[in-house]
């Protein structure tokens, strides 16, 4: 039985499917190259995890070229990055407040990134109105 997309992403399944957002397609061989050097695992771990990603509908394979299975993805980065983010304010009752002020007293939140998030809100606000 094959899961559904909205399974959980493990942190190498997230950090695959960064490559895979970049390249839009890729070879199980071509994922593993354009892993950071720090990062780079072994074929056979690329391979276990992109079937992984097979599995929970986040990839799928559109080609075969010799040998070599082509994969895209079939997420968005938008919603899988969207799901984590949920998951994590959940943690917090919902509320963004805490982990907001916790960005502003590490410096991590600049008075930069608030305007862009009130012109964010502003855009989305209005976006709803139009509907």
């Amino acid at each position: 039985m094959k899961k559904k997309s909205s399974d959980k992403l493990s942190p190498l399944e997230l950090e695959i499917m960064q490559v895979l957002w970049k390249l839009e397609t890729a070879s199980i061989r071509e994922v593993q190259e354009a892993l950071p050097k720090r990062r780079r695992v072994e074929y056979t771990t690329v391979q276990t995890i992109v079937y992984r990603l097979e599995k929970k509908n986040a990839v799928k394979r559109t080609k075969k070229i010799g040998n070599a299975h082509i994969f895209e993805p079939t997420v968005t980065r938008k919603s899988a990055i969207g799901s984590l983010v949920d998951d994590f304010l959940s943690l917090f009752g919902g509320s963004a407040e805490p982990l907001m002020a916790h960005m502003v007293e590490s410096g991590k939140l600049k008075l930069e990134d608030l305007k862009a998030l009130e012109e964010a809100i502003k855009k989305s606000k209005k976006e709803e109105e139009g509907k």
